[in-house]
């Protein structure tokens, strides 16, 4: 398996800009879906941001608990507000899977030969999966070299730095 870097770059924009123009190099057809998967609390926050950057694409965003179909949620943009999580909806397919790298952590319940199975139930022919993790966490877990990724976003935080003001 050959990989490639495409892009390298920084901060938050470092993350959504290149999934953005990912999802615009997919072909993705308004009113697709794309289904993200990812670990609750962890993984969500980083949903809310890659959905609000492509919110003006006018795709079906899906937002699938841990690999739980039955928990599916739809991802709706709010004005003045950002990206909610709606109701419950019932998902069978998607041209787009974005696996969080929080499902390649050891406290996931999950194992890569159950994404596999989501990806081989729900993946449209045709369609791609990307990963968006931190820390190198697909490949320190194998997940690169297991999972079918067609793009990877992977990004560092470091250093953290936590400060005291004393005043």
């Amino acid at each position: 398996m050959q990989r490639e870097i495409i892009e390298t770059s920084q901060g938050v924009v470092g993350i959504t800009r290149p999934f953005k123009n990912i999802i615009e190099t997919l072909n993705v057809a308004e009113k697709d879906t794309i289904m993200y998967i990812g670990l609750p609390g962890v993984c969500t926050p980083f949903i809310e941001l890659l959905s609000y950057s492509i919110r003006t694409l006018n795709l079906q965003q899906v937002y699938v608990p841990v690999i739980d179909l039955k928990s599916a949620m739809e991802i709706i943009s709010v004005n003045n507000v950002g990206i909610q999580f709606g109701a419950s909806i019932l998902v069978q397919s998607a041209k787009v899977i974005v696996i969080l790298g929080g499902l390649s952590m050891p406290i996931s319940p999950v194992s890569s030969d159950d994404v596999n199975l989501l990806i081989k139930n729900v993946l449209v022919e045709g369609g791609s999966v990307i990963g968006i993790c931190f820390m190198d966490m697909f490949e320190k877990a194998g997940w690169n070299s297991v999972i079918p990724f067609d793009y990877t976003i992977d990004a560092t935080i470091d250093p953290v730095r936590v400060e005291k003001f004393n005043r």
